[in-house]
């Protein structure tokens, strides 16, 4: 996974989080189609995706990938990536968690096994041998074959890895926090050293902001109009200086705000590959073409200051 072949020739994870929520089962299929076709090949979800919409409980993405994985024939070829522990609960990453929480997740996404199994959140109450002992425990079983870390703090992953390799687990090899133009602080410079050190690889989530890096989120009223909306107005602080800068690479480079800001991403220290969701096929293409757009090393510059 830290190497990269886990990501497949694409630098590029589909997110899971809208499927089963804003995109319905065709949507969703949809979108799983052509991203497969175009290459990609690691998909991230969580037992958690949608519980926060009203009727949902959890879990309505795992079911939705494990249907397209089940009437398209292809577990062997995706990669795919869950997660436990969304609210970070004392003894949420306690072994029988672990265990119990990863066999809900393999029923849903109808597979044997998960490629990658995060810990969605730190759990400091449980000492980090036990947690290190109940994700090897997994490995052995060959229910799942790497483990990650989400929302993790450098100090914390640093002990953690340190932890597991003392008594001879398996280690955090994947990295998972917020990280984009507009947010920043949770993939700082000692994370960063702390990564690598240690070879983990570096998948940053809300890659988009929820969205608000499309520029799609201008006037108060654009954010009643979304779903998401509501989590893009956490971005407007640092939006409202960064915006204008990509106005003026996307006139000079032709490409859209969404596709310059994952570009950026992509130029990034330790930034594996950026995970990013969408709604539709076209979102998609452009996630794709974000992919291949080269911003020189000016315009890189001036978005990164652009922050400060």
């Amino acid at each position: 996974m830290s190497t990269h072949p886990a990501i497949g020739g694409l630098p590029l994870v589909l997110g899971g989080n809208v499927f089963g929520w804003t995109a319905d089962r065709d949507a969703s299929f949809a979108i799983l189609d052509a991203f497969h076709a175009a290459g990609g090949r690691m998909i991230d979800t969580a037992e958690a995706y949608s519980a926060w919409v009203p009727g949902h409980k959890g879990g309505e993405s795992e079911t939705m990938i494990g249907a397209w994985l089940s009437s398209r024939g292809l577990r062997s070829a995706m990669l795919i990536a869950t997660k436990t522990n969304v609210m970070g609960q004392p003894g949420g990453l306690k072994p029988a968690k672990l265990a119990d929480h990863l066999a809900r997740s393999l029923e849903r996404l109808q597979t044997d096994y998960v490629d990658l199994f995060y810990a969605h959140r730190d759990d400091p109450e449980t000492p980090q041998d036990e947690v290190a002992m109940g994700f090897q425990a997994l490995i052995d079983k060959g229910l799942i074959r790497e483990v990650g870390a989400s929302n993790f703090s450098a100090e914390r992953l640093a002990s953690a890895i340190t932890s597991a390799k003392r008594i001879g687990a398996a280690p955090y090899s994947v990295l998972q926090n917020q990280h984009n133009l507009v947010h920043r602080e949770s993939f700082d410079p000692s994370l960063q050293a702390v990564c690598a050190e240690h070879g983990v690889a570096f998948l940053p989530f809300y890659g988009l902001a929820a969205g608000y890096l499309t520029g799609k989120y201008r006037k108060p009223e654009d954010f009643a109009a979304n779903p998401r909306g509501q989590r893009a107005r956490d971005f407007v602080a640092k939006g409202e200086k960064i915006l204008p800068v990509m106005d003026a690479i996307a006139a000079e480079t032709g490409a859209s705000l969404a596709e310059i800001a994952i570009a950026w991403l992509l130029t990034q220290p330790g930034v594996t590959a950026p995970i990013a969701s969408t709604v539709s096929l076209d979102q998609l293409n452009m996630l794709l073409r974000a992919v291949a757009l080269k911003l020189s090393d000016e315009q890189v510059t001036r978005l990164t200051a652009a922050y400060d």
